[in-house]
């Protein structure tokens, strides 16, 4: 393409005017590659992004290209894999034709479609990673869609917790390494709806170099995804009984999930990840005692003499206390409201990103002066003790 034409493309992402594209006709014959990909802008929590839809013979992936790098990644895909895309702006049409040495042929036309009403896609329901219609074998197997890929009826909110995990879990690929097999571990996995659908998004359609490891103390259900993995055929899947505690078998993990695990032990996996040098962790705490019991403040007797309030702001507090510290380990850490209808309408869920590699002593001090303030212990300040700055003499 020439270089002006990458200009304007540049131009037409960035001032978000660009709202469909199309890119199709291989440059060679190849059944691995998608026959087309159509590209849609996509406006998430943290972020404006845009999903890359690429259509496979039996299967349809997704990939969802921060707006900063979407030119780019057109650019790539017309370079190595197409020779024709059609770019859909509310003032025009404009094609793009390449020949085989790679020159570029614009075609400007009227425009044939309007850009959606409100601007960006904000509903992000209509843009599932797993889209009703299209089977995914694990669902079918767990019972929430039927073989010709309808979601039953009693399973929609189960469907819609699935998808919106995997939309969190999208959100932060681009932070895990490309380059390598990727370790990524599940504690407290129960039966493992969630497990199998991080198996399915990076190994089956993004083909990823990956193992998943998830654990729980219950053998039965262990023994259920296990033959559940044999059956599905997923090979780099492994479950194992156990305690989060007590796990050692690991020396480095990329992503650690835990969902509703029990008070401390969400805290237990948290110290893990960190140790193992996680770049995400992504946590639903549950079940949340330990601050309830140590908390206490003369200023805040309005609250904490309320068994109902004081258990809610002891709950808000662990999970600020959590999300501070790992700001002062260097995560960029999110608060997100995730679904769960099986255990509360709603939940929060802790997703951190590993950034800098040195401790933050500012927030270091944030957090210790919000501890004291409360006058409690949290039981993840001291398993992670090494980390910490050393007291100012």
């Amino acid at each position: 393409m020439t270089e002006s034409w990458q200009q304007q493309l540049q131009q037409w992402i960035e001032a978000g005017e660009l709202y469909q594209g199309t890119l199709s006709q291989l440059r060679r014959k190849d059944e691995t590659l998608a026959s087309r990909t159509v590209i849609r802008p996509v406006q998430m929590k943290d972020g404006f992004y845009y999903q890359f839809e690429a259509h496979h013979p039996n299967k349809v992936y997704h990939e969802n290209v921060p707006a900063g790098r979407a030119a780019e990644r057109i650019a790539e895909l017309l370079d190595s894999q197409y020779r024709q895309a059609l770019f859909k702006t509310a003032e025009a049409d404009v094609q793009v034709l390449l020949s085989k040495k790679g020159k570029a042929a614009v075609l400007r036309k009227p425009p044939t479609g309007k850009a959606p009403a409100g601007g960006l896609q904000h509903n992000r329901q209509k843009n599932r990673i797993i889209r009703e219609g299209e089977a995914a074998p694990f669902l079918v197997e767990l019972g929430i869609m039927t073989p010709e890929g309808k979601v039953h009826a009693q399973k929609q909110d189960k469907y819609r917790q699935i998808n919106r995990f995997l939309e969190m879990v999208t959100d932060v690929l681009p932070h895990l390494p490309a380059d390598r097999e990727l370790t990524i571990v599940d504690f407290g996995c129960g039966k493992s709806y969630l497990t199998f659908a991080l198996y399915h998004l990076l190994a089956v359609e993004q083909r990823r170099d990956i193992r998943i490891i998830g654990l729980d103390l219950k053998e039965d259900v262990i023994l259920f995804c296990r033959k559940l993995a044999d059956k599905l055929g997923y090979d780099r899947l492994r479950f194992l009984v156990g305690d989060i505690a007590e796990y050692e078998e690991l020396r480095q993990a990329d992503m650690v999930v835990t969902l509703h695990a029990c008070d401390t032990a969400t805290d237990a996996a948290i110290a893990k990840a960190v140790n193992w040098g996680a770049s995400v962790i992504m946590t639903v705490p549950c079940c949340q005692h330990e601050l309830f019991r140590q908390v206490r403040s003369d200023a805040l007797s309005p609250i904490l003499s309320q068994g109902l309030l004081k258990e809610r702001f002891a709950a808000l507090a662990t999970d600020a206390a959590r999300g501070t510290m790992l700001e002062a380990l260097g995560y960029k850490v999110q608060m997100l409201e995730f679904v769960d209808p099986e255990h509360t309408p709603k939940n929060l869920l802790i997703r951190a990103v590993r950034g800098a590699s040195s401790v933050s002593r500012e927030k270091w001090e944030e957090y210790t002066r919000f501890r004291d303030f409360l006058h409690v212990s949290p039981y993840l300040e001291h398993a992670l003790e090494d980390f910490w700055p050393k007291p100012v003499k």
